[in-house]
């Protein structure tokens, strides 16, 4: 599996657009065939910065990913939303195949 986590700082004047564009890109990348999990989250602690999780199969999916139209037209848009360059952590974890559960934490009857 790879593992992405993107931090975009927005700025608050194209909150609005980003938003827009956010969505639309979510849906796109959600119905890739190598796609495991695509999530979009707002930062507790910086409120304009929009947080990305995403996971693919593997590596031949995270590379087809760059190949679509939806990738080019984010990446085409995204500069003139963001206030700063987003930063990214990538992680190719090949033994993983998705979420699982979290040991420490169980609803309490």
């Amino acid at each position: 599996m790879i593992l992405i986590v993107v931090k975009f700082p927005v700025r608050p004047e194209r909150a609005e657009e980003w938003s827009a564009l956010a969505a639309g890109y979510a849906r796109a990348v959600d119905a890739e065939d190598g796609s495991l999990f695509f999530e979009w989250s707002r930062s507790v602690g910086e409120a304009e910065t929009w947080v990305c999780v995403e996971g693919f199969r593997d590596g031949d999916a995270g590379a087809a990913h760059v190949r679509t139209q939806a990738f080019k037209d984010f990446v085409e848009r995204a500069p003139d939303l963001v206030a700063a360059q987003p930063q990214i952590i990538y992680v190719d974890a090949p033994d993983l195949a998705g979420w699982g559960p979290m040991g420490e934490i169980r609803p309490r009857d």
